[in-house]
């Protein structure tokens, strides 16, 4: 997609509000409770935008909703596509780029990830501080921001500033937070117990199946990214029970009240620092 298509649907969307946001969050599984904490606006689903990506799986409603919080402007994208569903790494984060077209300056990244590290249960939080990408590709490969350079730094992914947000966020939330690196693989199927032994030497904290390409594009893009982990379930080969999609919601489920009050403290305090 040309950056002339990424623009249009971005003037498309800023017709439906007025005020300009220059923070933005994607909702992962789990994470989506902090919805209703909006003063809602507008919102837009997907399929109501063309060439638009639409996600399949549960979890992800697909629509991207205007609204404030304590009069700070948010764009929140509810649910999100990944490469293992099929979809082009420029698919996977056209979002992203909209984003930026739009004004956002500040992204904060959400997910489901399964646990590595031996310290973490499920329930926990990581806030990202690092990330490995072994989804066997890159999303800047090719060219695909028009305009742009691909030899992008990602020496500092994850913004300090933005960091010590989250875990004043959750100190004061009485949330518990680990702070680690986490990996991203293609999917859709888990790794094997073998994989998470190695990844473990690699230096992961935590797995999943999204965000690292999203936070390539974002700094691509100059924005300030930001990562959230919800632990949701064991690494494969660190506890009996197989894993399963199923668990994974139903862990998200369970801790959507903490998820909700970290992502809403979060905000606040990036209010008060504008």
């Amino acid at each position: 997609m040309q950056r002339s298509e990424t623009q249009q649907i971005a003037s498309e969307l800023a017709r439906s509000w007025s005020l300009r946001a220059e923070f933005a969050v994607v909702l992962g599984s789990g994470f989506a409770g902090i919805l209703p904490s909006l003063d809602v606006k507008s919102e837009i689903r997907y399929s109501e935008i063309p060439g638009f990506p639409q996600p399949a799986v549960e979890g992800h409603s697909g629509k991207i909703v205007f609204g404030t919080i304590a009069k700070l402007p948010i764009i929140a994208l509810s649910g999100r596509c990944h490469f293992y569903e099929g979809f082009t790494m420029d698919q996977v984060t056209l979002p992203i780029r909209v984003l930026a077209e739009l004004g956002v300056r500040d992204l904060l990244l959400t997910n489901a990830a399964g646990g590595i590290n031996k310290k973490y249960r499920p329930g926990d939080f990581m806030r990202l501080t690092d990330h490995i990408n072994f989804m066997g590709a890159n999303p800047i490969r090719g060219g695909q921001q028009r305009d742009a350079s691909p030899f992008v730094d990602l020496s500092q992914v994850y913004d300090p500033r933005l960091g010590r947000l989250i875990d004043r966020a959750a100190s004061e939330s009485k949330i518990r937070l680990h702070r680690g690196v986490y990996l991203a693989v293609s999917g859709p199927s888990y790794e094997t117990p073998a994989e998470i032994r190695a990844f473990r030497r690699l230096g992961a904290d935590a797995v999943g199946m999204s965000t690292v390409p999203e936070a390539i594009v974002a700094r691509q893009c100059g924005l300030r990214v930001a990562g959230l982990s919800c632990i949701t379930n064991w690494a494969a080969g660190l506890s009996a029970k197989p894993l399963s999609h199923a668990e994974v919601l139903a862990t998200g489920r369970k801790v959507q009240k903490a998820a909700t009050d970290l992502l809403r403290q979060f905000a606040l305090l990036y209010a008060k620092r504008q």
